[in-house]
């Protein structure tokens, strides 16, 4: 049974303590798990587990080259060391740190998964040592219905694996309930005693593998973000045409008012609202629609009276014989006719 030297805590303290405190994180009532005192307790137990680690690395208790028979029952336990490591440090919630957090939660839970795969402990297969790269990096990959079929396949290989590895947790889950009273009142034999830490590493071989697939997705995300953050933004004039400001202008409907408007507003240019349109449509403002086009000498009234020809000639027929009858009372009525208010 290994146990540390000197007047410090013993090895079984430390990893009491770490797992105690790792107790009270996840089940704890704290409404936020960013409270002071839920961090203090997440401080306190990774402090204990690095002493834990430290140790069980100085007395080489593990080793690859050796099977799972010849580890003492008693030091089973400490197998647990990186895996509850890795649990405490996904508690911490300094958001400034979560990437560095992340990448050293899955580097303890893949040592611990990497011993437990070399003694045999558990079916499983081993996840890759770092995180996958960025989506999107490098080469595109394969497409094609080929690729689409894989990528089916691989999608149902993986739930499958998530379904087994929870029934198997809850199997372990009551397993370990009906056994750990007897072990922790010391009434269990060594043959128990043995048959209970390695039912406890299943459970952690399981719980493992769920968050190392839950922190490569995560990374992936953060990693995507700053990759977005310092990426220079595109230049807006290649998007979209970059247009003059236009300046304050007073708005006639001919040229007469814009020379009226324009000697009692001597700071603000006139224009008239041929003109304006006019200028719009050059500018792709405006859809492009021809304005009438003005014959040389000819003034505005002028302008403004074959515009209404033209409409009357194509209103209705009704609309046309009104004008007709109008025009045909001017000319039996002289102006003025009628008026007599202003005789003398």
């Amino acid at each position: 049974m290994a146990e540390g030297a000197g007047s410090g805590p013993r090895l079984s303290e430390l990893l009491a303590a770490g797992r105690r405190l790792w107790e009270e994180v996840e089940n704890g009532e704290e409404p936020s798990s960013g409270a002071p005192g839920v961090q203090e307790k997440v401080r306190q137990g990774l402090e204990a587990l690095q002493r834990a680690a430290a140790m069980v690395a100085q007395l080489e208790l593990f080793s690859e080259n050796e099977d799972v028979e010849e580890i003492a029952s008693a030091d089973l336990k400490y197998l647990l060391v990186p895996a509850l490591l890795g649990a405490l440090t996904l508690k911490q919630v300094d958001l400034s740190k979560r990437l560095q957090h992340l990448e050293s939660a899955r580097s303890h839970f893949w040592r611990f998964l990497q011993l437990c795969s070399s003694y045999g402990l558990g079916s499983f297969s081993l996840p890759p040592g770092s995180p996958p790269a960025e989506e999107g990096a490098g080469s595109p990959g394969p497409s094609g219905p080929a690729a689409a079929q894989a990528s089916l396949v691989a999608m149902a290989s993986n739930r499958q694996a998530k379904i087994q590895r929870y029934k198997q947790k809850k199997e372990l889950e009551n397993r370990l309930a009906s056994m750990r009273s007897c072990v922790e009142s010391g009434q269990a034999d060594e043959d128990q005693i043995r048959e209970f830490h390695i039912l406890q590493i299943q459970r952690w071989i399981n719980t493992s593998l769920e968050e190392i697939e839950s922190i490569d997705q995560e990374i992936i995300i953060l990693r995507s973000r700053g990759a977005a953050k310092q990426s220079p933004a595109p230049a807006h004039g290649t998007a979209r045409q970059v247009r003059a400001p236009m300046k304050p202008f007073i708005l006639t409907r001919d040229a007469a008012q814009a020379k009226v408007f324009g000697a009692g507003y001597p700071s603000l240019p006139t224009v008239t609202v041929d003109d304006w349109y006019e200028q719009r449509r050059r500018q792709g403002v405006m859809p492009g629609q021809s304005l009438p086009q003005r014959a040389p000498g000819i003034t505005d009234e002028e302008l403004q009276k074959q515009q209404q020809e033209k409409k009357e000639e194509e209103d209705d027929e009704e609309t046309l014989q009104k004008a007709r009858n109008w025009d045909d009372w001017k000319d039996t009525h002289p102006r003025g006719y009628g008026n007599r208010q202003n005789t003398g």
